[in-house]
């Protein structure tokens, strides 16, 4: 009658099988999509401001966007897109717990998360020289800050979005010299390498948005 008594109970309340802490998300990464969020909703604002004040000046937006470098903008899309897959593949390396390569620099199948973040980052890198240089030649045609409405949106637009792009490369570079200055890289920063991809896939997946909205919609 006992067996019975206590085989109910246990199927009444079966067992967990997992660890309550080893289970719960952590708040790191919570708190990182949370403030991404907040931040998705700044350029959601920006992006208000420059429909808005397209809508109202047709000829000053056809005029401007003429002088738009598509084909380099293409290339340095492609260059920051390209550098999220090389940040993903740091983080699958950081989750296995492989920090640096195995082998030979030349042997890019040994490479650890050390070695695709600075791919990254220099793939980053590339991508705000490319915007500064775009920048240059859109000056030299006389689109600033403050030459006309389209100016003013176009550089506050894509400059915030420079700022954030810089924001992670400094991130990327924080994380790298932790990897040199610690002897065992623990779960803490794994962890703080992973929110870090998740900040970098955000300003790439923004500036998909820019792009579409700036370069390709006429």
């Amino acid at each position: 009658m006992s067996r019975v008594a206590t085989a109910s109970a246990i199927s009444a309340h079966p067992v967990s099988t997992g660890h309550g802490p080893a289970t719960r998300p952590n708040m790191v990464q919570v708190g990182t999509m949370v403030w991404l969020s907040s931040e998705l909703m700044f350029f959601a604002g920006l992006f208000a401001v420059y429909f808005q004040l397209r809508a109202v000046s047709h000829e000053l937006w056809a005029e401007q966007t003429a002088k738009l470098n598509v084909t380099f903008a293409v290339c340095n899309t492609l260059i920051l897109v390209i550098s999220s897959v090389w940040c993903q593949i740091g983080v699958m390396k950081a989750e296995r717990g492989q920090v640096a390569r195995t082998g030979k620099l030349s042997q890019i199948g040994t490479w650890g998360m050390r070695e695709w973040y600075v791919l990254t980052y220099i793939f980053g890198s590339i991508f705000i020289a490319g915007q500064v240089y775009e920048y240059a030649k859109l000056v030299s045609e006389s689109v600033t800050l403050s030459s006309d409405r389209y100016g003013s949106v176009f550089y506050m637009a894509t400059g915030f979005h420079g700022l954030h792009v810089t924001g992670g490369l400094i991130a990327f570079l924080l994380i790298i010299g932790r990897t040199f200055m610690t002897r065992r890289y623990t779960h803490t920063q794994a962890v703080g390498a992973v929110v870090t991809s998740y900040y970098w896939h955000f300003v790439d997946v923004v500036w998909i948005a820019l792009f579409a909205v700036i370069y390709l919609l006429k």
